[in-house]
């Protein structure tokens, strides 16, 4: 099946997830999902809100290959690291439209992984930014939310421009 994006301003995308209790094999299907179209983007990560899915279920890929995905279940953040780094953000909610945000270089993060496990990893540079902007959109939080207030309004307005045009 292949769901479409909720465009912004769906309330869904400013929704908090619920917990996955199990990673089972419908879990696993909509990780299946989520990863072909997050390739199909083409992105480096996509979170269950994204196209809908309102449980806490992301999937990241930022290998050069783009073949290395790592299916989450309730991520969440233990340590972040002090040192910012910029990169540009944008999401298929919010078509192209992209900025720069900063956000800790290196993370430590929690989650289940495809057999269940509690795993507990180290990402850095894109890495670690993908995984956090999954994290926010797991929690309802959008790349722009990182913006200046200024910087923000611009971008939306901008959207809501372009999806009058659609």
């Amino acid at each position: 099946m292949n769901r479409p994006f909720l465009m912004y301003p769906d309330k869904r995308l400013r929704t908090v997830c619920t917990a996955i209790e199990a990673v089972d094999d419908n879990v696993r299907a909509v990780w299946d999902e989520m990863l072909a179209a997050m390739y199909a983007m083409p992105g480096v990560g996509l979170a269950g809100p994204q196209i809908g899915e309102m449980q806490r279920l992301a999937v990241v890929d930022c290998s050069e290959g783009r073949d290395s995905p790592i299916r989450m279940a309730n991520p969440e953040i233990l340590h972040e690291s002090v040192k910012l780094t910029e990169h540009e953000e944008g999401s298929p909610n919010i078509p192209g439209l992209w900025s720069k945000v900063y956000r800790p270089r290196a993370i430590t993060a929690r989650y289940l992984d495809a057999q269940g496990e509690v795993v507990e990893r180290d990402f850095v540079g894109l890495w670690a930014t993908s995984v956090q902007h999954q994290i926010d959109h797991l929690n309802g939080k959008l790349f722009v939310d990182h913006l200046s207030p200024v910087k923000r309004k611009m971008l939306l307005a901008k959207h809501a421009k372009n999806m009058k045009r659609r």
